[in-house]
């Protein structure tokens, strides 16, 4: 399906969540029989005729203005997120297709990028790539959330672990807007780089299994939010309220250093700080016993 449909569909969304008192439009007679505003209404407000407008949900090959545009944004009353999402699918189109790009993985982390999550120290912190691809992190991320280390590469994706693992649920006090806000991320990617098989492959999985996700994608939801906070119930140090700050990569735009911090001298910040000393704890009485200076070496079992 070529962005130019996609293109449609969106704004049918950002139709449908709008009523004409939501948008200061004046309402047209009848019954309504599906929520939100009608084309007409949303083709008066942005000063197009309803014709051109219907052409534009239904996905025709046309070229709008940047004014038609920018009215069709202030009608549906779209933020800044959802604006430039809508700017993606149309520039992205199926009659001009764009790579994805070379691969990431974690080799295109740089050096530097990786020492960087090691010096952090007790911060927690990912570097998140494309489709939200966890690409490195540092042990204390591993050790809040899930070692994504452990899993198949397939599968080191926030959102799809977000989504998928029951113990994220657990994690997570508000995952529903957690994982949406997540999914919303996910959605802004397609609409960079709709060309990405594994972007469409990994929506497609999380479409097969997930209700909710099936739901939070077809309301087209976009998530640009550069800071945040987080609740969660960590099964070894219990609640933590944290915040969050993604970091955009000047020399890659397609890679996100995201870090998360607990208020200095919160019960949160002890938490943590209690995480990182039971895990230190638990990997020194993994290691074998060291013997004594001086000590005869072992004498070997007898196993005959």
């Amino acid at each position: 399906m070529g962005q130019s449909a996609e293109f449609g569909k969106f704004l049918k969304a950002m139709r449908s969540r709008l009523s004409p008192d939501d948008a200061g439009a004046e309402a047209t007679s009848g019954a309504r029989r599906v929520p939100g505003l009608r084309r007409e209404e949303v083709a008066r407000l942005a000063g197009v005729s309803t014709d051109y407008y219907i052409r534009l949900e239904q996905g025709r090959n046309i070229h709008p203005s940047r004014s038609v545009l920018d009215s069709v944004f202030r009608a549906l009353r779209l933020d800044a997120g959802q604006h430039t999402h809508m700017m993606d699918l149309l520039e992205n189109c199926a009659a001009s297709p764009r790579s994805p790009g070379p691969a990431q993985t974690v080799q295109t982390v740089r050096p530097a990028l990786r020492q960087l999550l090691e010096a952090v120290g007790d911060i927690p912190a990912v570097v998140l790539g494309r489709r939200t691809d966890v690409l490195a992190g540092n042990r204390m991320a591993y050790l809040l959330f899930t070692d994504f280390r452990d899993l198949p590469a397939h599968e080191r994706n926030l959102t799809r672990w977000l989504v998928l693992d029951p113990s994220a649920r657990e994690l997570f006090r508000d995952w529903k807007t957690v994982a949406a806000e997540a999914a919303g991320a996910l959605r802004v990617d397609v609409g960079r780089h709709p060309n990405d098989p594994q972007a469409n492959q990994l929506v497609g999985e999380l479409a097969v299994h997930s209700e909710h996700f099936r739901q939070w994608w077809a309301g087209h939801r976009v998530a640009t939010r550069s800071a945040g906070n987080v609740r969660l119930h960590h099964p070894a140090v219990g609640d933590l309220e944290l915040n969050f700050e993604n970091l955009v990569l000047p020399d890659d735009p397609d890679q996100t250093l995201r870090m998360y911090s607990a208020k200095p001298g919160s019960p949160s910040s002890d938490a943590l700080a209690l995480l990182s000393l039971g895990a230190e704890a638990n990997a020194e009485s993994a290691q074998p016993p060291r013997a004594a200076a001086g000590a005869p070496p072992p004498v070997p079992e007898n196993r005959e």
